[in-house]
């Protein structure tokens, strides 16, 4: 594959970038014959997108200089109209539940690709622990998918992607307290590592999102909980990733970097795109966005002085961020890494907690009345049902539960009044 050197890119000049409403919104995919990874492409470029414009209305607001603010919103707006693009290639016939597994089949395979090529030891330990919590929603929302549906979720994932249980959503709910994670430093960080993280944090936050808004579309009330409870978690997930980012870094200088990852990743998605009118897409929207790095480089330069080849430090940033199945590595990580737990910025085995670990008591409050991601495995076919019941998952859910009864019993020990 061609290699992504930012700085010899071609790019379009701003004025040119707007589009009219024809060119704007395009003819949507196919959901029958599309292949899964084009539709995980757009999925992660629309949260991409989506990350580049929440960050810049979020950074116009604390800044007086009125240069830096035009600049800002005409970037902004044609940020806005290549979201609208490509969320509109997703079809309106594809249920939510449907368009949920290709969220999820995001969070697998990037998460995987990403940690696979991750050089900073920590942020890679970060991916590789959220990447069985995604992968085991894959399997709770497979499980939704066939209750409501009558679905086979093999006809989203296409094989690539496998269905089964990771770490057990039931032991995702934790304290705030065990979601702190360490910045890396922005004076030392591999660009790479710095395109990972703006890329995560823009795959999950939008996943959050899509949650949360359409989780009240179904009438079935355990449909309804299923995505609260997995919204809920994908909350935890987007608070450790976002705090991996090193706070120092500029305003001027965290939106050089994110227009660069928007270019990085639509280059990313053109080299490996098999949908000739969508790779088009993503070669157009490449170019434009290195108009946008250019910019803001303009701006680092004029208002703190620096040059932004002393940020990136790099003439090309590898490798590209790439959707392949990812069975082996995923499998290996689960052999090694199901029983992991954070216990504040540090992980560690679940037998190694100590018993003030603040979970705990969380986990007992949230899932005292019933937890959704259990319940509908019993809703689905007895095949995919059996999928949970697998060794190594019972083992841990049964450790889980004892553990969390010995710490809530003996604090309530602790309480009762002595006679």
């Amino acid at each position: 594959m061609a290699q992504f050197r930012p700085f010899e890119m071609d790019s379009i000049p701003i004025e040119e970038q707007f589009m009219n409403w024809k060119e704007i919104v395009k003819p949507p995919y196919d959901k029958k014959s599309v292949d899964a990874y084009t539709r995980t492409r757009v999925i992660l470029m629309n949260g991409i997108e989506n990350a580049s414009i929440l960050m810049s209305h979020a950074m116009e607001r604390m800044t007086v200089d009125p240069e830096i603010k035009r600049q800002m919103a005409m970037m902004r707006r044609v940020d806005s109209m290549q979201q609208q693009t490509v969320d509109w290639l997703n079809p309106a016939n594809q249920s939510v539940v449907e368009t949920t597994l290709g969220y999820e089949q995001v969070a697998v395979d990037l998460t995987a690709n990403l940690a696979k090529n991750e050089p900073d030891p920590y942020v890679k330990q970060t991916l590789d622990f959220a990447l069985l919590e995604d992968f085991d929603h894959l399997y709770r929302y497979s499980c939704l998918y066939d209750y409501l549906e009558g679905g086979d979720p093999e006809s989203i994932v296409q094989g690539k992607t496998e269905v089964k249980p990771g770490r057990p959503t039931v032991a995702h709910h934790r304290h705030p307290d065990d979601t702190m994670r360490n910045h890396y430093d922005k004076d030392t960080a591999d660009i790479k590592t710095k395109m990972n993280y703006l890329t995560i944090v823009a795959g999950e936050q939008q996943t959050e999102l899509f949650y949360k808004t359409h989780g009240n579309m179904y009438s079935d009330e355990l449909a309804r909980q299923l995505y609260s409870e997995i919204a809920d978690v994908e909350e935890e997930h987007v608070t450790q990733y976002g705090l991996l980012g090193d706070p120092r870094e500029t305003m001027l200088e965290k939106s050089a970097l994110m227009q660069l990852c928007e270019a990085y990743i639509y280059f990313s998605c053109a080299q490996t795109e098999t949908d000739p009118r969508i790779k088009s897409i993503w070669e157009n929207f490449a170019k434009m966005e290195i108009s946008h790095f250019e910019g803001c480089a303009r701006l680092l330069e004029k208002y703190e002085g620096r040059d932004i080849r002393d940020v990136v430090k790099a003439d090309v940033i590898e490798p590209l961020v790439v959707f392949e199945p990812n069975k082996n590595y995923v499998n290996k990580v689960i052999d090694e890494q199901l029983d992991l737990m954070p216990s504040n910025t540090e992980y560690r085995r679940f037998s190694e907690l100590t018993d003030k670990w603040s979970s705990f008591k969380f986990q007992w409050k949230m899932n005292g009345a019933g937890v959704p991601s259990e319940e509908v495995v019993g809703k689905a076919r007895r095949e995919l049902a059996e999928r949970d019941q697998a060794k190594n998952i019972k083992q841990f859910k049964r450790q889980l539960a004892e553990r969390t009864e010995s710490q809530m019993s003996s604090q309530r020990g602790k309480m009762m009044p002595h006679p």
